[in-house]
């Protein structure tokens, strides 16, 4: 079974508040195996304009990243990060060759 991956691009308008975000979803990336891979850190933009914080987040299969984001622990967090960031982000299939 394929792993899949939460990829999202985010500018963060209240880094405080965007804290309370994230301690509010480490519940269900904790009960879903997400496995962060990249977030925030240097970046260059090679094509488009960027995002100030890229986030890569491994999951064990595609259901338990749809699971992870569909639950209710993650809605919670989602409310908060709505009101402090925009973002755009897509939940990605892992290729196994």
């Amino acid at each position: 079974m394929p792993k899949a991956y939460w990829i999202a691009h985010v500018d963060v308008r209240d880094p405080e508040r965007y804290k309370d975000y994230v301690a509010t979803a480490k519940p269900a990336f904790e009960r879903y195996g997400a496995n962060f891979l990249a977030r925030g850190g240097a970046y260059e933009a090679m094509e488009g304009k960027g995002r100030a914080r890229n986030v890569v987040i491994e999951f064990p299969s595609l259901q338990a990243a749809k699971d992870c984001y569909n639950s209710p622990e993650y809605q919670a967090a989602k409310a908060i990060r709505v009101t402090v960031a925009d973002a755009e982000m897509v939940i990605v299939e892992g290729y196994e060759g």
